[in-house]
């Protein structure tokens, strides 16, 4: 197992358990103490743990943001906001297109305007999503196989990802978790990460949606940089410095009225 790899599972590590012990992950890894010394360092550093005596804790400000809320419940936040993101996204879309959407509640308020055109070719890891879909018969709906996520109405991992590769659509609109000048596009979910990058390779352009409260937010892990990002849709509430920075990284920067 490569370093990436034997990172990426002590943050699902800590994820489920908030802790981890050294001595439990040299034993897991088959790995020496200073290796495993010199993992947790790293992700001290991402601001991913707090190490103490024998190992480490999940660090606070993920153990807060952990708590995700349903994606009914999700749907429902800066509602409005959402709305006019997803009404913009749509305007990006014509009739004939083959369009991947992730899973999420701005993708979903995206989906709600998108499906008024017809002969559109949907690929979507996103029950919600699909659920949406099925009152436009012109519209045909490629539902991604894997492990569902009941809290996101997800379906996720390394069956959904190998389905991706044989696509090549016009465009991957994506959510986000967070925002941030240092990380980039980040989640705060390890295996909808994947999912995520495995969409952006899928698609010809990439899309970013995301209101406000995303900004200056920090997900658990990045999935992309700017430079992997064509357009980001917010609203005229977000940082206004921020958007600045990330149009001078090259992203095309569409801001729309959150009360419309």
């Amino acid at each position: 197992m490569i370093a990436a790899e034997r990172r990426n599972r002590i943050k699902e590590l800590l994820l489920e358990n908030k802790s981890v012990k050294a001595s439990d992950l040299v034993k897991q890894f088959n790995v020496s103490e200073e290796t495993i010394r010199r993992d947790l360092s790293q992700l001290e550093q991402e601001g991913i743990l707090e190490k103490n005596y024998g190992g480490a804790v999940l660090a606070e400000k993920f153990q807060k943001d952990t708590l995700i809320l349903p994606i009914r419940q999700r749907q429902r936040q800066f509602f409005e906001e959402k709305q006019q993101i997803g009404k913009c996204a749509s305007k990006l879309v014509q009739a004939n297109q083959t369009i991947i959407l992730d899973a999420g509640s701005t993708t979903w308020h995206a989906i709600r305007e998108m499906e008024k055109t017809n002969d559109l070719t949907i690929i979507t890891n996103a029950l919600n999503i699909a659920e949406e879909c099925t009152r436009n018969d012109t519209i045909s709906v490629y539902l991604l196989g894997g492990k569902l996520r009941r809290r996101s109405l997800s379906v996720v991992g390394p069956q959904a990802e190998m389905e991706l590769q044989k696509y090549n659509a016009d465009y991957a609109f994506i959510g986000t978790s967070g925002i941030s000048l240092k990380q980039g596009i980040t989640s705060s979910d390890l295996y909808e990460a994947e999912m995520k990058k495995a969409m952006i390779s899928a698609g010809q352009k990439s899309v970013v949606l995301a209101d406000h409260s995303k900004f200056q937010k920090l997900g658990l892990t990045s999935f992309c940089h700017f430079k992997d990002v064509d357009i980001l849709i917010t609203s005229d509430l977000a940082d206004e410095k921020m958007l600045y920075e990330v149009e001078k990284a090259g992203v095309e920067i569409i801001v729309v009225s959150a009360n419309g």
